[in-house]
């Protein structure tokens, strides 16, 4: 399996973002969902945003929410004064019905649609510009990386050791074309499927998804100890400007 680093000559395309915040978040043992703990006085959502806010390519943001974080979110949104065009939604159930509640909301169909967990805010411009680039070739791509460690899977009584040179992380953004997404969500509802990620469901219609090199610092904030994690990589990013 290849993995992709976006030919310098592949075109990028103007794209729609879906960032989904709506989620409970238990694992990090706060008292809010992931995207509002607190990372160097700022909102983890407004990190994340940011690095999308000045992408020249993104050119509207639709954030998913939970109806009883409205009104922090607006605030929130308020004191960060984004240029880019942003629509609130309501989030589903289960994460997928979220996604499906954004797509429902995008009203040009013609654009390219990343999808972007709002607990992961440290994606680079440069992972953002190879996934443009595959995507708008292909129509359906990932970020992801080459797994480090030994995989093993447990099937009964047994363990089975896992070829750790064809396993990838998978991360987002996922990036796909509307329509090829919109009809894996729509077949997946049909049919009462839920998947662990948007690339699943546009593998079961039948469309090849590629993968795109992603970064090791696009950590998801799950867990209390990932905040320590955030922290060295933003001092690190703060580091390499100066």
């Amino acid at each position: 399996m290849v993995i992709s680093q976006g030919r310098s000559n592949e075109k990028m395309n103007p794209y729609y973002v879906i960032i989904l915040a709506a989620g409970m978040g238990q694992r990090m043992q706060a008292d809010c969902n992931k995207p509002f703990v607190m990372l160097r006085n700022k909102p983890v959502l407004i990190h994340t945003m940011t690095v999308f806010d000045q992408d020249p390519m993104c050119e509207e943001i639709v954030l998913v929410i939970r109806v009883k974080d409205q009104t922090n979110v607006e605030a929130i949104l308020a004191k960060a004064a984004f240029k880019t065009a942003i629509k609130l939604v309501y989030g589903g159930r289960e994460r997928q019905d979220s996604v499906y509640n954004g797509l429902n909301k995008i009203e040009d169909h013609n654009k390219l649609i990343f999808i972007h967990d709002g607990a992961r805010p440290f994606v680079s411009q440069e992972s953002l510009d190879r996934l443009n680039k595959v995507a708008s070739e292909n129509g359906a791509a990932l970020l992801a990386v080459p797994a480090k460690e030994t995989i093993k899977r447990k099937n009964g009584c047994l363990i089975e050791t896992l070829d750790r040179t064809k396993l990838y992380i998978a991360q987002t953004p996922q990036a796909f074309s509307y329509h090829k997404i919109m009809q894996a969500h729509q077949l997946a509802r049909e049919t009462f499927f839920y998947g662990t990620d948007d690339a699943s469901l546009v593998e079961r219609i039948d469309e090849s998804v590629k993968l795109v090199q992603g970064d090791y610092h696009n950590i998801k904030m799950t867990t209390p100890e990932d905040l320590d994690l955030a922290l060295f990589i933003l001092n690190q990013r703060e580091n390499d400007r100066e």
